[in-house]
This record gives C-alpha cells, structure tokens and sequence, in this order.
C-alpha cells in the first residue's frame, strides 16, 4: 500500500510502516498521507486516501473539515515535539531577561578596533538585564507542551501559575505539586512577570493576547509565543513596548510588522526543528496511519472522535457518519436483518461527525451496499 508523502518526511516512517507499505513522493492511488508544512487547502488530494497525517501538532496547512466530509480521517502528532518546543521556551524567557541579542551584534561592531577589553567593560552596561529566578512565570495551556514548561521552570527557581480548563487528568499527574493553577486568566495576567502561551489556534482565540488584556498586566511584562503568531494582536504588543508596558516580546513567527522592532525578539518557527522532534512526529504519525488502516483505530485525530478497541473477530466494519440520532439502531438492523451477531460494538463522537467500530464474524457486499444508503453514512470500511 502507498502513502503519499506531501514533505520531506524522516526515513523511520518506513522503518514504523513496515513491508506492506511503500512511502513515495507520487502515488496514483494511495491510502494514507503523511505531511509537515505542505499548504493542502488547494491541493487534489486522491480520492483513494482514508487518512491523512500530519507530522506536528498544528494543522492549520490542512483543510479538516472538508475531509471529514469526505470521511477522510486527519491526525496530529500532540506532544511528539514537546520537549523541542519546551528546550525553545527556556531559552526565550532568557533572551527575554538578558539582552543577549544586542549585546551579541553590539560586540560584532567592536572588530578591528583598539582596546577591545575596555570597550567591553565601559559598553556593557547597555545591556543590563534582570534574572528568572524567583520570578513568576504564566503558562496559558497545560498540555504536552505546557506541564514541562512549567516543569521546568520551578526547577529554574521560578514561580509557576497555570491555568487550563481543559487540563487533562493525564497531564494534571505530570505536573510538578509546586506549580499553582488557576481558573481565572485574569488573575494570570495580572500577577505574573512573564507570560508564554501554550494553546492551539481557534478562532475563538484570535487575538487573545489584545490591548485590553495587556492593560491588566504588570509593567515590563516579558510575553513569549511559541503556540501560533495569531493568538497575539501584533500591533497592541507593539504599542506596549513603545509605553514600557511590554519588557520584550519573544515570538517564534516572524511577520512583516514586527521584524526589526526594538523589544521584539524573533526566531524563524524552530519549535520542532530539532532531529530529535522531527524524528518523534514522524513516527507517531506512521503509528496513527497504521493503526488506522489496519485495525480502523482513531487515536489523536482532528476531526473524528478518539474511538479504539482491541480486534476480537475475523472482520471489522468502521463507519465514519454523521452525528444524528438513530444511526446505531439504524446500522443493528442492517446486520440483524442478515442475521449477522455483533461481537463488539464502539461509537464515539466529536462536533458534527462520529465513529463506528463493529466487530462481526462475517460480512458481506450487500451489507456494506445497504449501510452505505443510511442517510448520514460517509463511508464504510471492512477490515
């Protein structure tokens, strides 16, 4: 079986995919896709593909409800670059502290010129900084990213404040006792000295970081996002930085309006961009392609609900369909009116959509045919 490859992908995708599978850069009928940054809302994707899988957390590069529409399943890969992002973070709240970066181009100047030593020593205090420890520190999102920024930071000495109301009970366990949480922002933002961002991009939150909510901070706060440059209003960060209001602003998505700001510290998108990470993402996105294809699993997909079970019988039917009532009596009477017996039965689902697993010890093409003609059916499959 073929999976399209969209980018560049790590060579361990093969290795996790196995004999069955061939991973190419062209395909006439594939059964899957693996992609990082490649832009899909304009792209035809092949009609054969059941599943997408992008090798990073965001997919804002890939049209999902569109797929979902079409039954066609995307998955993320949450936490597999978490510690690149984590490692990008502790040094953003230092280049936040220190004016390392002027100091560093400042220093440039000085070649060629005589009694380096003492330039050093007079110019130097320029660039005077504060230190992190004993500070407190915001963490807005504490997902796989988040617990080990705030993780990290209390071993750095600092004062952790985090607020999540949709902290997992998994990612709660992984939290350091010291970190304090808070179910009010507001009280985030007004009493931390640095602030760094940890939440996926919505149109809920565009914005989210605005001239009002900077009015509540404290004065020189430092404001770090390595999440998506959308979630801070670029032009009210400007215009605290200007009044004092905002210390720096450390940002991991380059924009025309803020590169070459002073108080605007820039790094061109390097949150996952380290080996290690893109070898992680790679391989949990073949994992969650495989499991898909050959047992129907859906485990961190976008737009399909979480829905897995262990196979128990010769076959398996997975339907992805719409979220109406009486599709489940509705698909028991397909099978019954055969006389077919369900072994196993899982549904889940998620906004408009939802997702059948059926296991049955046998099937047939007139059986698909007739759920296939439920109203709200997207697709079947038989495993």
């Amino acid at each position: 079986m073929d999976i399209l490859k969209l980018n560049p992908v790590s060579p361990l995708v093969q290795q996790v995919l196995g004999a069955n599978y061939e991973v190419k850069d062209a395909s006439d009928a594939p059964i899957g896709a693996i992609v990082r940054s490649f832009d899909m809302h304009e792209y035809a994707l092949p009609e054969s593909v059941i599943a997408v899988a992008r090798a990073g957390a965001g997919v804002n590069n890939i049209p999902c409800d569109k797929l979902a529409e079409k039954g066609v399943v995307v998955f993320n890969t949450p936490g597999a670059n978490a510690n690149a992002v984590n490692e990008l973070v502790l040094s953003a709240l230092l280049l936040g502290s220190r004016k390392i970066v002027p100091a560093i181009e400042w220093v440039k100047t000085l070649k060629g010129t005589e009694n380096i030593g003492k330039q050093v020593e007079k110019g130097k205090k320029a660039f005077v900084g504060r230190e992190i420890l004993g500070k407190k520190l915001g963490v807005i999102g504490l997902g796989a990213i988040g617990y080990k920024v705030a993780n990290s930071a209390i071993a750095l000495g600092m004062e952790v404040l985090g607020y999540d109301p949709y902290l997992s009970v998994n990612n709660a366990l992984h939290l350091s006792r010291a970190v304090e949480i808070t179910n009010d922002i507001d009280e985030l933002y007004k009493s931390c000295d640095y602030i760094t961002i940890h939440v996926p991009y919505t149109k809920d939150n565009d914005k989210m970081i605005s001239a009002t909510k900077i009015a509540e901070m404290k004065e020189g706060v430092v404001i770090i996002n390595c999440a998506r440059g959308e979630l801070v209003d670029n032009q009210a960060i400007l215009s605290a930085i200007k009044d004092g209001k905002v210390g720096r602003y450390v940002c991991d998505f380059p924009c025309e309006e803020l590169i070459g700001e002073e108080g605007v510290v820039l790094t061109p998108h390097l949150g996952a961009s380290t080996p290690e990470a893109e070898d992680n993402c790679a391989v949990m996105a073949a994992q969650e392609l495989k499991d898909y294809i050959e047992n129907g699993n859906i485990n961190n997909s976008v737009n399909y609900p979480r829905c897995s079970s262990p196979k128990t019988t010769a076959h398996r039917i997975t339907i992805c369909h719409l979220n109406k009532a009486n599709m489940i009596a509705q698909f028991s009477g397909v099978l019954g009116e055969k006389h077919v017996n369900i072994e196993n039965f899982i549904n889940a689902s998620r906004g408009d959509y939802a997702y059948s697993i059926l296991d049955v010890n046998e099937v047939s093409d007139e059986i698909v045919a007739s759920l296939n003609e439920i109203a709200g059916v997207i697709k079947v499959r038989v495993i």
